[in-house]
């Protein structure tokens, strides 16, 4: 498979017949639904290991699935992946976020939104959030919520790592669906 820069990526997304034995019960479960975790399953032990994070950063945060997005849209977009802002754009829009605010993530968006910015923006910047917005976010988000935003930004930056080393694709529905409908 060819990348954006014409050459062939070393780990394309792997195909189901090519599909790591090892993992085999995970084709049918989120590692087989979408390009990034395909493009994991170079690696059968990480992706492994990578489930119990995800089941929890993705599924069971204390930030809610509406804050969830706005600290992925933004770290995808400090990121510059490409894939992660395409998939959350869609992701977002599905919770009924809208347009505007999706897009004022990649701006300095006001009031709790611009908290969630300043916190992720502070995490890539200054490799911690300063005391101020850690106050700030433990006293409107909560405490549990604080941790899981960073735990956030860590498995989004790591996932944009993989993504843009190797050049994975955007799965073809969300890639049509932005298309039809462009932000």
């Amino acid at each position: 498979m060819n990348n954006a820069s014409g050459k062939t990526s070393p780990c394309p997304p792997i195909s189901d017949d090519s599909w790591p034995a090892e993992i085999g019960n995970m084709k049918t479960s989120f590692a087989g639904a979408l390009n990034v975790y395909r493009t994991m399953a170079h690696h059968p032990a990480l992706l492994k290991a990578w489930a119990g994070l995800r089941q929890h950063v993705v599924k069971e945060s204390a930030l809610g699935p509406v804050r969830s997005e706005l600290v992925i849209l933004r770290a995808a977009h400090r990121m510059g992946s490409a894939y992660e802002w395409a998939h959350h754009v869609s992701r977002a829009r599905v919770l009924g976020i809208s347009d505007s605010r999706i897009r004022a993530m990649r701006g300095k968006p006001e009031g709790e939104d611009g908290l969630v910015a300043r916190a992720v923006d502070a995490l890539f910047d200054d490799k911690c959030l300063p005391a101020d917005i850690a106050n700030e976010a433990m006293a409107i988000l909560g405490k549990e919520a604080v941790f899981d935003l960073m735990a956030t930004v860590g498995f989004y930056s790591v996932l944009g790592f993989i993504l843009i080393t190797f050049e994975t694709p955007i799965d073809e529905d969300v890639a049509e669906e932005l298309k039809a409908e462009p932000l």
